[in-house]
């Protein structure tokens, strides 16, 4: 008999009974007493997998990662606002969404590295260019839009200082690349807010995948609403114009995308979005969402109500991206949801009539 260190996980067998007095004990089944009852030979069917193991292992993310996804979406949506705000001419504008954008970016990559324990296991990541690899491509996302948005902020920095930041050689240098930084910066700008959704949909999580051609524009909608909402934040109503508009779009695409993205899903994929604290947060990201575009509209120029309605705007946000993620790792744990879309699949294909490659097969 051999021995397996996944022996522990074995379910316990039932003791086994030999003969008695020559004959079979066999057990009796309540009403019947001449024997001929058949037994069932085969359990019930239930949805579960080797030794109760999951079929997807479940990704092994926390609240960092969660923050990571949405500061990269309010990094992206204000490096956008921030080129608007440029080209138009308005400096009180850009200057916050820009300094918004760069603590954002900063922020989230410290709990992108505090995920990964040391901070060389993301510096090893930009050793390569893997064009197939939505790690490897947001890496270097994220590394070169923080590098043309840091380059635009330095010169907004110096300005609150009152000059007193930089030597005037170098001053004069930065105020000069400064426009060039920050169009660079609004180019990355959708990718970065966009990728951290192909990076979860380009797995074989049930949810995430199954969602994989929506959930990126739900992820730049998203961004646009929370950057946006900074903005009504941080920045007096006299140029708040841009971002409200911004964010109104957002909301409107926030909503639209969401649910439509939904209505492609298999229906049992989508269940994790519905249910338990995942579907509490985006039920409330919903509600948050409606709620701030409304506040946006008929803010105007009270201060207050901008304020409030762009942190119920980016309360939205975060929601989304907290409320995504949790339902992917719930997804996971649970095999009925990786086996039943698998087995609708299947149905489909045969359905259409493919009934003859690898896949599919008559039967």
């Amino acid at each position: 008999m051999t021995v397996s260190a996944y022996d522990q996980f074995r379910p316990p067998e039932p003791e086994r009974r030999g003969r008695r007095f020559g004959k079979l004990r066999r057990k009796k089944r309540p009403g019947r007493t001449d024997g001929s009852a058949e037994m069932l030979m085969v359990p019930d069917v239930e949805f579960t997998s080797y030794y109760g193991r999951s079929i997807v292992k479940p990704p092994p993310w926390g609240p960092e990662i969660a923050a990571y996804l949405f500061l990269g979406g309010v990094a992206g949506g204000s490096g956008m606002l921030a080129y608007g705000a440029q080209l138009t001419g308005r400096k009180l504008l850009c200057r916050n969404a820009r300094l918004g954008a760069i603590a954002a970016v900063a922020i989230g990559g410290a709990a992108l590295v505090k995920d990964l324990g040391r901070p060389d296991r993301f510096y090893n990541m930009l050793r390569t260019v893997k064009l197939t690899s939505p790690m490897s491509v947001g890496s270097w996302i994220l590394a070169a839009y923080s590098g043309g948005m840091g380059v635009a902020v330095v010169p907004e920095l110096d300005k609150l200082t009152g000059g007193r930041l930089l030597p005037g050689p170098l001053r004069r240098g930065l105020g000069a690349v400064e426009p060039v930084a920050g169009a660079a910066a609004a180019a990355l700008a959708a990718p970065l807010a966009a990728y951290t959704a192909v990076l979860l949909s380009d797995t074989a999580n049930p949810t995430w995948n199954a969602a994989h051609r929506d959930l990126p524009f739900v992820f730049v909608s998203s961004a646009s609403l929370a950057a946006g909402g900074l903005a009504m934040v941080t920045t007096p109503t006299r140029e708040t114009g841009p971002a409200r508009a911004f964010a109104v779009m957002g909301v409107v695409g926030d909503v639209i995308a969401t649910r439509y993205m939904e209505s492609r899903m298999d229906p049992v994929a989508a269940e994790p979005l519905h249910q338990g604290r995942p579907g509490t947060l985006l039920r409330w990201s919903e509600r948050l969402a409606i709620a701030g575009g409304l506040g946006a509209v008929v803010s105007g120029r009270h201060r207050a109500l901008a304020a409030a309605s762009g942190l119920a705007l980016l309360g939205a946000s975060a929601c989304t991206r907290f409320g995504v993620l949790e339902a992917g790792i719930e997804s996971a744990k649970d095999p009925r949801y990786t086996v039943v879309p698998q087995r609708n699949r299947l149905n489909q294909r045969r359905a259409s009539g493919v009934t003859d490659d690898s896949i599919t097969t008559v039967g």
